[in-house]
C-alpha cells in the first residue's frame, strides 16, 4: 500500500545548482568554491545538496561536525570535506578515516591529531581557524603567528589552509567588519614572517561573498545563500538567488464554526461571525514555529488565508476567508508560490520572529521531502 503523508518540502535542486553558478560568477578565476551542506544542508537534505553543490562545480564541501561528514562519506559522497569547528579529541580516528579535513584552535586537538596520524604513518590536511573579534572559536589573532609555527614541524598534520570568519559581513560600511578584515591580514603577514604558509586563505561566507570581492582571498565558502535565501537585505538585487524549497500540505479537515468560538489551545482567537476554518496536517514538530501564531498566513486556492489559534505540535488551523471554497484535500502553501501569491521563508521568519537562517533548518526536522 502507497503512503504519502499531506504535508512535505518540495525542493527544486536545479536551483541549488543555479545558485551555486550564480555565486561563483561573483568570483574572479582560480578562486575556491566551498558549499557549505551543514545542517542537514540547512533542511534542505545534506546527502542531495551535496550531490547538487558538486555537480553544479563547487570544488570542496564543508560540514560543522564529524557525524555530518561521516553521513556524507557512507553516501558515497567524494571529494574535499573539511569541517568548520574543532571537533573532540576523541574523534580523531573517524577524521582518517573518512578523510575528514578539520579545523583547529587548540593545541590539545592538533597533538592528539598528529601523534595519531603519525603513528598509522598517515598525514592529516588541517585548517588553522584565527578569531579576528567574533570571540566565538579561533586562535586570537595576535598569537596565530606564533601557534602555526609552533605546530609547523610536528609530524603527522600539515597545515592546508587558514580562516576566520565574519560576525557583520551583512552590514555595508561596517567598522567591526573592516576591523576583523585588518586583523586577519595582519596575521597572515605574520604568519608568513614565522616562515608559515597560510595556505588557502578564506573568510567569505554567503554575505561576504556577495558583497565583499576584497575577501574572497583563495576560497570563498556561502552557506544559506545556495538555497536561494539572502542573508540581509542588502544582498537582494546584488545576485540572481532562486529559493529552492515550497513547504505544501493538503487540508485535512474543513468546519463551519459559530460566533464566539474558540480555536487550539487556549483558544486565544475566537470568532467574529460564523466561520470556515480548515485545517493542516503539520505544526511546530516540522518547523511551524509556535511563535508565528495568529499571526502567520498561507496561501489555499491562491488566496491568502490568515493562521488562526496557537500552533500545534502536529496540525494548525487558518480562517477561510469569505467566497474562498476549501475542500478536503485542497492544496495550501506555507511556503512558496500559488497563483499570483508567494509568501517567502522571510516572511514567515518575520511571522516567527526569527531569521530565516533557523526557519530553513527547522523546515528539516519532520517533513518528507519530495526532490524535482
Amino acid at each position: 500500500m502507497t503512503y504519502q503523508r499531506y504535508a512535505r518540502a518540495e525542493i527544486d535542486v536545479s536551483a541549488v545548482a543555479h545558485n551555486v553558478r550564480a555565486l561563483k560568477g561573483l568570483t574572479r578565476r582560480g578562486t575556491l568554491f566551498c558549499g557549505v551542506v551543514k545542517a542537514d544542508g540547512y533542511g534542505h537534505g545534506a546527502v542531495e545538496m551535496a550531490r547538487a553543490v558538486q555537480n553544479a562545480g563547487a570544488e570542496r564541501l564543508a560540514v560543522a561536525t564529524v557525524e555530518e561528514g561521516v553521513e556524507l562519506r557512507k553516501a558515497g559522497i567524494a571529494g574535499t570535506l573539511q569541517l568548520l569547528s574543532e571537533p573532540p579529541a576523541s574523534a580523531v580516528d573517524l577524521i582518517l578515516e573518512h578523510r575528514l579535513i578539520p579545523t583547529v584552535c587548540t593545541r590539545q586537538f592538533a597533538v592528539a591529531l598528529g601523534r595519531r596520524a603519525a603513528g598509522i604513518q598517515r598525514e592529516v590536511r588541517y585548517h588553522l581557524k584565527i578569531d579576528t573579534g567574533m570571540n566565538r572559536i579561533g586562535v586570537p589573532a595576535e598569537h596565530a603567528a606564533k601557534f602555526a609555527a609552533g605546530l609547523k614541524d610536528f609530524p603527522g598534520i600539515e597545515l592546508e589552509g587558514t580562516f576566520t570568519h565574519f560576525a557583520t559581513a551583512d552590514v555595508p560600511g561596517d567598522w567591526d567588519f573592516e576591523s576583523q578584515t585588518t586583523r586577519f591580514n595582519d596575521a597572515l603577514a605574520e604568519m608568513r614572517t614565522e616562515g608559515v604558509d597560510p595556505g588557502i586563505v578564506h573568510a567569505a561566507n554567503s554575505p561576504a561573498t556577495i558583497l565583499h570581492p576584497e575577501v574572497h582571498y583563495d576560497m570563498v565558502r556561502p552557506g544559506l545563500s545556495l538555497y536561494g535565501f539572502h542573508p540581509s537585505p542588502e544582498t537582494a538585487g546584488r545576485v540572481d538567488l532562486r529559493a529552492a524549497r515550497s513547504v505544501k500540505a493538503q487540508v485535512s479537515y474543513v468546519k463551519r464554526i459559530g460566533m464566539g468560538e474558540g480555536v487550539s489551545y487556549g483558544l486565544t482567537w475566537r470568532a467574529a461571525a460564523p466561520t470556515t476554518v480548515a485545517t493542516l496536517p503539520l505544526g511546530y514538530a516540522d518547523g511551524i514555529h509556535r511563535a508565528a501564531s495568529n499571526s502567520m498566513e498561507v496561501l489555499i486556492g491562491g488566496k491568502r488565508c490568515h493562521q488562526i489559534g496557537r500552533i500545534c505540535m502536529d496540525q494548525f488551523v487558518v480562517e477561510v476567508p469569505r467566497g474562498v471554497e476549501v475542500s478536503l484535500g485542497d492544496e495550501a502553501v506555507i511556503v512558496g508560490t500559488q497563483g499570483d501569491e508567494t509568501i517567502t521563508t522571510e516572511e514567515f521568519a518575520e511571522h516567527a520572529g526569527t531569521i530565516n537562517y533557523e526557519i530553513s533548518c527547522g523546515f528539516g526536522m519532520r517533513l518528507p521531502r519530495i526532490y524535482t
